[in-house]
């Protein structure tokens, strides 16, 4: 097993959560205490004897504590490889004795720099280096050294020691070791990004995206399946990301999440952002169903649902505002729903809702807060990774650009304007058909606009007559406008600039159909 002794260990931590008991523990094995700081001054007032860095090194700190552990003295210590000879000769040389055990966690510059009002200096302070550079040291020499960066692994800790007789065996330090080298790695990871990030003076033309780009992710749980059974799949956050993430949400009920439902959810979050007003979306396989606008959440929820009944069987559903009774109501009539998420609940809904136990109840406050600005989307291929800016484009009625005889009524507009705002979210090539502030019909994900168009009729039936109409690209061809119309459409809203755009507008004319044109397009793949 290869065990090494703990005869001395060096303990220094921002986190002090469980060091008091860890320290009078290690006091009791006989095991000496060196410390510094804040660590020091909380070991002593507890009444456990420890060695100050100072006294151990000679050497006083200087410049307010940037140099204290960064001394050969301490490196020396931990690294010195007990069965080399000449390690052992040049340690005696240097008056200086052996570190067995390191406990050592970082200044928190994460959680310093996902404030939203913190300052640079304020930021390279919490900037960590004697911390890590001990954590490599012992991470390094993990033969003959122990290193803990984590309070919950105090109790591991303890418990190794107790079964070998105040030593640790080399399967315990290697585990150890791995989690320290993770630790600096990604706290250096998340230095990197920070100053990474584009700043408002910055004139690099590439800034956006640094020529080496670094992430961690954290390993938070296994899940039972992937995309299907026989996949394999877990899922990870990142480190200081401030914005609404389904991996802050609180299951208030039903069995853990899987991996399609993190994807669905996923997307029913990130359409939940761009909506102010009272909004509900019913989701499949990561494409909206049906969405709405209403004067409460519960008209909201009713006509989304209303939009294709047949298709919310299994769904997601999303709702940006509190749910109350009236909606809970609708929402427990609703056959056979996988997830319904929202920034909250009332305590009678949640009572309701609970009764389907296969139902998974999600609350995620920070819907309410909208969408984090200048966010980076991430999307891997095989041996690589696709990196754009979030499609955080609004489009204003200011924006719009009349090109029929016909402009579009106050009404038309607002539907318009809605039925843009969802398409965008509706895998490509994609329609939209809107009505009254809800979608009637929706076509996603076909190879063909004019087949999307048709599906999207299809779906609406005789609620296409009066509907407006969204596509995600420019008509190329007067066909997909033609579908529409001939259903009943009245007024279209697409990016325009094909060549095509001449006919596209002349069938629009010929139906009396008003079009507009945003002059960007809403492609999701």
């Amino acid at each position: 097993m290869n065990e090494a002794k703990v005869k001395r260990a060096l303990v220094s931590v921002s986190d002090k959560t469980g060091v008091i008991d860890l320290a009078k523990a290690l006091n009791d094995r006989g095991i000496e205490i060196i410390s510094t700081g804040g660590t020091l001054e909380k070991i002593k007032e507890a009444g456990i004897p420890a060695v100050s860095v100072r006294s151990f090194t000679g050497s006083p700190e200087v410049m307010d504590g940037r140099v204290k552990t960064l001394h050969p003295k301490i490196h020396a210590g931990i690294l010195y490889r007990r069965e080399n000879e000449d390690d052992c000769e040049q340690l005696a040389q240097l008056e200086s004795k052996g570190i067995d055990l390191v406990v050592v966690n970082l200044y928190p510059f994460e959680k310093t720099v996902a404030r939203p009002d913190v300052t640079e200096p304020e930021a390279i302070e919490n900037i960590d280096i004697g911390g890590p550079s001990m954590l490599r040291s012992a991470a390094k020499n993990f033969n003959d050294v122990t290193v803990v960066v984590d309070p919950a692994d105090y109790k591991s800790l303890l418990d190794e020691l107790e079964a070998h007789d105040g030593a640790t065996t080399l399967d315990f330090r290697r585990l150890c070791a791995t989690k320290a080298f993770g630790l600096t790695s990604r706290y250096d990871t998340a230095i990197s990004a920070y100053f990474n990030v584009a700043k408002p003076d910055t004139k690099e033309e590439n800034s956006r995206f640094p020529s080496l780009l670094s992430q961690t992710w954290h390993y938070l749980s296994g899940l039972r399946y992937g995309e299907n059974p026989h996949q394999d799949a877990a899922v990870y956050s990142q480190p200081g990301y401030r914005g609404a993430t389904l991996l802050d949400a609180e299951i208030l009920s039903g069995k853990e999440l899987s991996y399609n439902n993190y994807n669905d959810l996923n997307a029913c979050l990130d359409m939940l952002l761009d909506f102010s007003e009272p909004f509900a979306c019913v989701l499949k396989h990561a494409n909206p169903c049906g969405a709405a606008v209403g004067k409460t959440i519960a008209d909201a929820y009713k006509a989304a649902y209303e939009s294709d009944p047949l298709s919310a069987f299994g769904s997601i559903i999303g709702l940006n505002k509190p749910v109350d009774m009236d909606c809970a109501a609708l929402l427990h009539e609703t056959h056979f729903v996988e997830c319904i998420i929202a920034p909250d609940y009332d305590l009678e809904a949640v009572k309701m809702l609970k009764k389907k136990k296969a139902r998974r109840l999600l609350r995620l406050p920070k819907i309410a807060k909208g969408r984090l600005a200048n966010d980076l989307i991430y999307k891997h291929i095989l041996g690589g990774l696709l990196v754009q800016d979030a499609d955080e484009k609004e489009v204003a009625k200011a924006d719009l650009k009349t090109v029929t005889k016909r402009a579009p009524s106050e009404k038309e507009l607002a539907d318009l304007l809605f039925a843009w705002k969802v398409v965008k979210h509706t895998k490509s090539n994609a329609i939209v058909l809107a009505k009254d502030g809800a979608t009637v019909g929706i076509g996603m994900g076909q190879t063909s606009r004019v087949d999307a168009g048709f599906l999207a009729v299809k779906r609406a039936g005789e609620r296409a007559k009066g509907a407006v109409m969204a596509s995600d690209a420019f008509y190329p061809m007067p066909d997909g406008v033609e579908v529409g119309t001939d259903a009943g459409v009245t007024a279209i809203i697409q990016p325009g600039g094909s060549k095509g755009d001449d006919d596209a507008i002349a069938a629009a004319d010929k139906a009396n159909a008003a079009m507009v044109f945003t002059g960007i397009r809403h492609f999701k793949h």
